[in-house]
């Protein structure tokens, strides 16, 4: 499963800075992901688009060095994912932490993000018993395969990363301008 001892200490690794980012950032905490539903705080949105940015950047950078042979692409399922995001939404708003928030809170020390996580459990093992019947009727409504924008248009992925970085761009000017007082 794992080519080397190296492979897993670069992941313990990139998961401690992770989560030491993601306290620093303070998304670590209830009322900050609440705040976010709430349209009152947009911590959680900057720190995201962050993320995906630098991501895709780093992702397509590696890949094109050589450093990534493969990219594993999930397929693209449309109406399973909009349903899972719903229910993904839905419960990150009333845990007020999603998988990794959860964890780096439980590691700053929130003890009330024991029952957030024990419900991402308890969920992911409904999930579990539930995908056997709706892999074959749910799961194919509206699927395009393993497939990305840069195969189907036949464009660059630095076209989409670059598209991906200038919305995130306008929207941080944006959110800066409605946050000063």
């Amino acid at each position: 499963m794992f080519d080397s001892a190296n492979m897993i200490l670069g992941g313990l690794l990139t998961g401690l800075v992770f989560g030491f980012l993601l306290q620093k950032a303070k998304v670590t905490r209830y009322q900050t992901i609440a705040g976010q539903f709430l349209f009152a705080d947009n911590t959680v949105l900057k720190v995201m688009l962050t993320a995906v940015v630098t991501g895709s950047i780093g992702i397509y950078a590696l890949h094109g060095m050589g450093y990534i042979g493969k990219l594993h692409i999930k397929e693209a399922a449309l109406v399973a994912n909009a349903l899972g995001g719903l229910i993904f939404g839905v419960g990150m708003a009333v845990a007020g932490y999603c998988p990794g928030t959860g964890v780096a809170a439980l590691g700053d020390g929130s003890r009330h993000a024991i029952f957030a996580l024990l419900g991402m459990v308890f969920g992911a093992g409904i999930y579990a018993e539930v995908y056997p019947h709706i892999s074959g009727n749910l799961l194919k409504y509206a699927s395009y395969g393993k497939t990305t924008l840069p195969q189907l248009t036949g464009l660059s992925p630095w076209v989409f990363v670059g598209a991906i970085a200038a919305i995130a761009l306008t929207l941080f000017v944006l959110i800066e301008r409605a946050e000063r007082p």
